[in-house]
């Protein structure tokens, strides 16, 4: 069939490859300008840069809809578009266009987890499995019929890095064993449960933020969340933003105040956590390596020479 492709970063960069080593034609490519926005600068493979490796006709936008793009599509005579990690509304003039209509790879299992940042998300709230959809466009985001789905296990220390790892490499095969299944003439999709959806917004610095009344396992999987090279979560120490690289729920459950740099455990240094920690009924977090704002990274244990004093949500708060 003749493909084109609406792509961006690494993930666009690899369903363009995918396509360009299948069986059909790639007559187009769309993506975005680079962006300097913190995690779009992260997994940032240039598909643009791999199409014209290919001869492939390269349009660069922000959005789609002007009427050049839409002549160009015109011309390219696709008969289906693949959409990857595509990070604004294609109108229906567009997604409707080619005669098989629009394949759109998603990073999350449809419905949960429609939107953005999906495997941080879905970490962050203890999800066991992520994993990929491949599904037909229609008028809402994320939202139509399923063609493929296929899903990885979290394991109980992955961090988003490895989730990044694991759900790319469906990315490729799912693209094209879905177009196999369009191009055979089913049309048997499966319809997305709305019921069961839910839409997340793009994660930012204010998201890495540790409030220190989460749970120690909920916090426990955010450090996990933001690991290298994500924008690491962070707290404040004596007024000084400090990240948390590496972290775990303490073996032993400690009361107090949350924030309080209470006691060294192993090879780290925990620190009191939860909403009700004054009940002494939860365990704490314990920092194993920090990064200073200077970027020097250390053991939390050559951090904090000696105990007592807090960790906080914002620099103006006190702290010991």
């Amino acid at each position: 069939m003749r493909v084109v492709m609406f792509g961006y970063q690494t993930w666009g960069h690899r369903t363009l490859q995918a396509l360009l080593d299948s069986e059909h034609e790639v007559v187009l490519a769309v993506t975005h300008p680079p962006s300097d926005h913190a995690y779009e600068k992260i997994w940032n493979d240039s598909v643009a840069d791999l199409a014209g490796r290919h001869d492939v006709p390269v349009l660069i936008r922000s959005r789609p809809g002007d009427d050049e793009l839409l002549a160009a599509l015109k011309d390219a005579g696709p008969d289906v578009i693949v959409a990857t990690n595509w990070r604004t509304w294609i109108p229906p003039e567009i997604f409707a266009l080619p005669r098989h209509g629009t394949l759109n790879v998603h990073d999350s299992l449809l419905p949960a987890y429609a939107g953005f940042a999906p495997l941080l998300w879905a970490l962050i709230n203890g999800e066991e499995e992520v994993g990929v959809t491949a599904h037909m466009m229609d008028d809402d985001l994320d939202a139509g019929d399923i063609v493929l789905q296929r899903a990885v296990p979290v394991g109980p220390r992955d961090t988003s890095t490895d989730l990044f790892h694991k759900t790319l490499e469906l990315f490729g095969p799912i693209t094209v064993d879905g177009l196999a299944l369009i191009a055979s003439g089913r049309t048997d999709w499966v319809r997305q449960d709305r019921s069961k959806a839910s839409f997340f917004h793009k994660r930012s610095i204010e998201d890495s933020r540790i409030d220190w009344a989460w749970p120690a396992e909920d916090l426990d999987r955010l450090v996990r969340a933001q690991s290298d090279p994500y924008p690491n979560a962070f707290t404040f120490h004596r007024g000084n933003r400090l990240r948390v690289v590496e972290a775990s729920v303490s073996e032993g459950r400690y009361g107090g105040t949350p924030g309080r740099i209470f006691i060294r455990e192993g090879d780290g240094v925990v620190i009191v956590a939860g909403a009700d920690a004054r009940r002494g009924h939860h365990h704490g977090l314990v920092l194993r390596r920090v990064r200073t704002d200077d970027g020097d990274e250390l053991p939390a244990t050559d951090y904090f020479r000696t105990m007592g004093g807090y960790l906080t949500s914002h620099p103006g708060k006190a702290g010991g």
